[in-house]
């Protein structure tokens, strides 16, 4: 029989947690937001991969200009 352990696995999350409680609010009548900003907390982590990813993109393209800058001048 094996051992499962569970301990590195994943589970709701604090965004997911907070989608459910804002649904749960939405549904009951207690908040009178629009679904967009209901369901805005899954973007979040998204949004925030995104961003990480532009900033390395221009760092990179950055960088390529700048080695072909210098390239250039040395011919």
């Amino acid at each position: 029989m094996s051992n499962v352990n569970n301990a590195g696995g994943g589970g709701i999350g604090f965004f997911g947690l907070l989608t459910i409680v804002f649904i749960v609010l939405k549904l009951t009548g207690h908040i009178s937001w629009s679904w967009f900003w209901v369901i805005s907390p899954l973007l979040i982590p998204f949004s925030i991969v995104l961003t990480i990813l532009l900033i390395i993109g221009i760092f990179l393209i950055c960088a390529e200009i700048s080695t072909n800058k210098r390239t250039k001048r040395r011919k």
